[in-house]
């Protein structure tokens, strides 16, 4: 074969060559080119979020590689950032956890913890350090800081938490994003305010109306005035430098200032009620700019009187109900299938737990017996003031809830034991020392979470307006007030017409304040019944119950407290006389 028949054969095969490597190079850009980002100028709307905490939902981010979410920090933990075209989670310390959707946010910040941030066209939160999550313009879900109520997790369980501890939930706005560090939420408690209108009155001052045209408060000239969802009217004002607090027009109490000792300040209470008068001391309290006045002992037991009551008895002591007299009472009957006593009590602690909550349902039937009175004497005002249906078919009072209570007593008793034992109880406080040193009222120590409502009382969950009476149970979930001296509280046992069971609601730390009040007095009263009945009915025999005098001994009680609280009631009609006739002119916003 000669060279030029070789050359033909060979050339058409090494021209194949060049062809393959031109198509490679081309296939090797085209799979090297990175996509477009995909366009955000319409993400698609979301439906409102279930209010509780939850896995992030789709959300709108800009498209990435197929591999999933770019994430990067050193020293980040980055879990589950997926979607379609993941986001881009990016922080020099944050922790990003379950970043989904099709077009989500970028959520940037360093230090920041950012998780299942939405919006309604994908919201963009910035700040270094801040903890900004589930802020939206028509939903949102639960951002905890510290002391929040709950956390927003995904697969990793990455908790939003802003650098000063500020409890961010429910932050809600017709502009989504927020910018900067920390944002002041609303505890997953909704708005405070709850639905109606409100009237700008004449001479300054304004009414809150109800829906249905009923008078939900007042504030004017100082008066307060408050009308329950379950009927019921309290008054608060001052009077010649007293604070008058009207409870119904039955009763209320008179507080004035009594003495300085220690550097604390001490005010005496009188208090009546269908014609009987009592008198007690309250210690009081600044803090956050408010004051705060918590029940004082006229009087200590020995502290081996409190010790025994929180430790177990050797035996069980079987007391029924025809030891505590309730059989027949129409408060028992009435909320006998909510509340059922022990069986049996392993120690005092336990009797005194079956014995406050017993005080409180007591008070709580007879001031529903006080409201409908009031109402058929054209002082209802309030959304539900007829009479209630029985409270048998409510979900009964759990033991879950009684031993939190019992708790509670156990904590108060050991701190009383530690205070009666300073000298015998001079210059001590029931609260613990933190409370008394650093001015923290007790209604605020973080030790102390489970409150037993003492008298009615409306607040707002979820929006929407609803009642809590004496007997129900309450979780504080935050230690810090807000801007409306609110903290968020869980609703942890409730009867039948009150808030629901598991519903989160702010309520005034002076509310509470009271119910820590009221919790501590009926402690000591269940004490000097238990002082009186040891060593009897199979109720083991108790130390020394002898008392001590305390340092600020309550004074006698002021008997013009009736003609005061009457004079408040009158001027309060009078008040809301003026208001019904400018709210019916149509005023208000």
């Amino acid at each position: 074969m000669n060279s030029s028949d070789l050359g033909k054969k060979i050339l058409p095969k090494w021209s194949v060559l060049p062809i393959l490597l031109a198509v490679a190079a081309v296939a090797s850009a085209q799979h090297n080119k990175p996509s477009a980002p995909a366009p955000h100028a319409s993400a698609p709307q979301h439906a409102a979020a279930p209010s509780r905490p939850a896995a992030s939902a789709s959300h709108a981010a800009p498209a990435q590689h197929a591999g999933g979410a770019t994430n990067r920090g050193p020293g980040g933990a980055n879990a589950n950032n997926r979607g379609t075209a993941g986001s881009a989670n990016r922080g020099t310390g944050g922790a990003n956890a379950n970043s989904r959707g099709t077009t989500g946010s970028a959520n940037r910040g360093p230090g920041g913890a950012n998780a299942n941030n939405r919006g309604t066209t994908g919201t963009t939160n910035r700040g270094p350090g801040g903890a900004n999550a589930n802020n939206r313009g028509t939903t949102g879900t639960t951002n905890r800081g510290t002391g929040g109520a709950a956390n927003n997790r995904g697969t990793a369980g990455s908790a939003n938490r802003g650098t000063g501890g500020g409890a961010n939930a429910n932050t809600r706005g017709a502009a989504p994003g927020n910018k900067g560090g920390q944002t002041a939420g609303r505890n997953n408690a909704g708005s405070h305010t709850p639905p109606g209108r409100t009237v700008s009155l004449k001479g300054g001052g304004s009414a809150s109306i109800r829906p249905n045209g009923q008078i939900r408060s007042v504030n004017r000239n100082g008066m307060q005035i408050q009308h329950g969802v379950h009927g019921g009217r309290t008054v608060v004002g001052t009077h010649n430098g007293a604070r008058v607090v009207n409870t119904g027009r039955h009763g209320g109490y008179v507080q004035r200032a009594y003495v300085t000792r220690g550097g604390h300040s001490y005010y005496s209470r009188t208090y009546y009620d269908h014609g009987h008068y009592r008198s007690g001391v309250y210690r009081g309290y600044y803090y956050g700019g408010h004051n705060y006045y918590g029940y004082y002992p006229g009087y200590w037991y020995h502290p081996g009187f409190y010790a025994w009551g929180y430790q177990p008895w050797g035996a069980p002591v079987y007391w029924g109900v025809g030891a505590w007299g309730w059989g027949g009472a129409p408060w028992y009957g009435f909320y006998g299938g909510w509340f059922t006593p022990y069986p049996s009590y392993a120690s005092p602690a336990f009797w005194l737990t079956d014995y406050l909550i017993a005080a409180q349902l007591q008070a709580a039937y007879a001031a529903r017996q006080d409201a409908a009175a009031d109402a058929a004497a054209g002082d209802g005002g309030g959304g539900d003031s007829g009479p209630a249906p029985a409270a048998s078919n409510a979900p009964a009072l759990t033991p879950e809830v009684k031993q939190a209570i019992a708790d509670e007593v156990k904590a108060q008793l050991a701190a009383q034991q530690a205070q009666a034992g300073q000298n015998g109880g001079s210059g001590g406080q029931a609260a613990p020392a933190n409370a008394s040193n650093g001015e923290v009222p007790p209604a605020l120590d973080p030790a102390r979470r489970t409150f037993v409502v003492d008298s009615d009382l409306s607040v707002v969950a979820n929006g929407q307006e609803c009642g809590l009476t004496g007997g129900d149970v309450i979780t504080r979930l935050t230690d810090t007030p807000d801007g409306d001296n609110m903290v968020t509280a869980s609703v942890a046992a409730s009867k039948k017409a009150d808030c629901a069971a598991g519903q989160t609601v702010a309520v005034n730390v002076d509310d509470l304040q009271e119910m820590q009040n009221h919790f501590d007095e009926q402690l000591n009263s269940g004490l000097g019944e238990l002082a009186k009945k040891q060593g009897t009915g199979g109720i083991p025999k108790a130390p020394d119950t002898g008392t001590s005098a305390s340092d600020v001994p309550p004074p006698p009680a002021d008997t013009s407290a009736e003609k005061t609280l009457q004079d408040q009631q009158q001027s309060a009609d009078q008040t809301e006389q003026q208001v019904k006739q400018e709210a019916a002119g149509g005023g208000g916003q």
